[in-house]
């Protein structure tokens, strides 16, 4: 059960941009961790959240303690997303015109443990079937098991994303750059697609 404190907000286009500060700096923040070991900016992070102001899809999902804004996830229909997460579902036979991709969830450690993370799947959700999506899709990274950095009480989310209804599609698999934050240079990451089909 969320505490009285805690609560989320839904932004869509514009709205955001009020908030795409203090969301790219949460977006640094929680993707130093493992499994993303994320090296990132600020100018490439509001490059990034500019493009969900900008789509008639994009949805955001804030959680906020008072005005601090402490998690965030946001999605948007595959056919506004880049050719890299695109293109693996269009050549595994997907319609992509009912695809909702539900692209990134951060939430700080303090607050984990709330039912934000529900919280942000069931708004994502619920915002892809008023679009008239039928399938909610998003990539995880795959790192190997003896990963250098990887934290010895590390827990993977596979079980808590069955327990939401998506399940792995490990035959589909997305490649993408970023710089982790033990390397000199960026390096392509391989992700693998999680999917659930919505009720109409």
């Amino acid at each position: 059960m969320t505490p009285d404190y805690l609560r989320t907000l839904v932004v869509t286009g514009s709205e955001l941009a009020p908030w795409l500060q203090a969301v790219a700096e949460l977006r640094i923040r929680v993707f130093r961790d493992f499994p993303y070991l994320y090296d990132g900016s600020l100018e490439y992070e509001r490059n990034y959240l500019q493009t969900y102001v900008e789509s008639g899809t994009a949805v955001c999902v804030l959680a906020l303690d008072g005005d601090r804004v402490i998690g965030a996830s946001t999605g948007l229909a595959m056919t506004d997303e880049t050719e890299e997460f695109r293109q693996p579902l269009v050549e595994a036979g997907l319609d992509i015109d009912s695809v909702f991709y539900c692209a990134e969830s951060v939430l700080l450690p303090d607050y984990r443990g709330h039912g934000l993370y529900r919280a942000f799947f069931d708004e994502r959700e619920a915002h892809a079937s008023r679009l008239g999506k039928t399938l909610s899709v998003f990539c995880a990274v795959q790192r190997p098991e003896n990963h250098p950095l990887k934290p010895k009480d590390y827990q993977p989310l596979h079980a808590v994303w069955a327990r939401f209804g998506y399940n792995p599609m490990p035959e589909i698999q997305a490649t993408f750059p970023w710089k982790d934050i033990d390397q000199p240079v960026e390096t392509d990451k391989s992700l693998m697609f999680y999917r659930k089909y919505l009720d109409r």
